[in-house]
């Protein structure tokens, strides 16, 4: 129950802890792709203007990840429908740049590969509990 006892905590727990876990996850997950980057960059030979466009997508693709869990973060926390319905639709382009760093790119390492399977399973869960968890929140009742 809620501090004054009104209504129960609608929050999810393990949406929450995805979060989190995927926050660090994505931290590791960029650093490790400016690095995959720098090595493609110099030992293969990367186009430069797609190299670029890498680069600046991967920027991109931070941007959006930033939002969407910031609003994922808080449309829990705050049980809020609308805020976590945002992060929802924010994790669509998400997982389209997903799936171009894990098929789309020029060259496709195979730590690349791991890294964004690993990121997908990440979405698919969030998505999954993300919708349990807006439907919990639609259903309440509170005025």
């Amino acid at each position: 129950m809620a501090a004054h006892g009104r209504h129960p905590i609608l929050s999810s727990m393990p949406l929450q802890v995805l979060f989190y876990l995927n926050s660090w996850y994505f931290a590791a997950f960029f650093i490790a792709e400016i690095l995959m980057f720098v090595y493609k960059g110099v030992l293969l030979p990367y186009p430069q203007a797609n190299l670029i466009l890498d680069i600046v997508l991967l920027l991109l693709y931070v941007g959006l990840e930033t939002l969407r869990l910031f609003y994922g973060w808080k449309g829990n926390l705050c049980e809020h429908p609308l805020t976590l319905s945002i992060s929802i639709c924010v994790l669509v382009p998400c997982t389209v740049l997903c799936v171009y760093y894990l098929l789309l790119q020029t060259f496709v390492l195979r730590l690349e590969f791991i890294l964004n399977v690993v990121l997908l399973c990440f979405y698919g869960l969030e998505l999954i509990l993300g919708l349990m968890t807006i439907s919990s929140f639609c259903r309440a009742s509170v005025y």
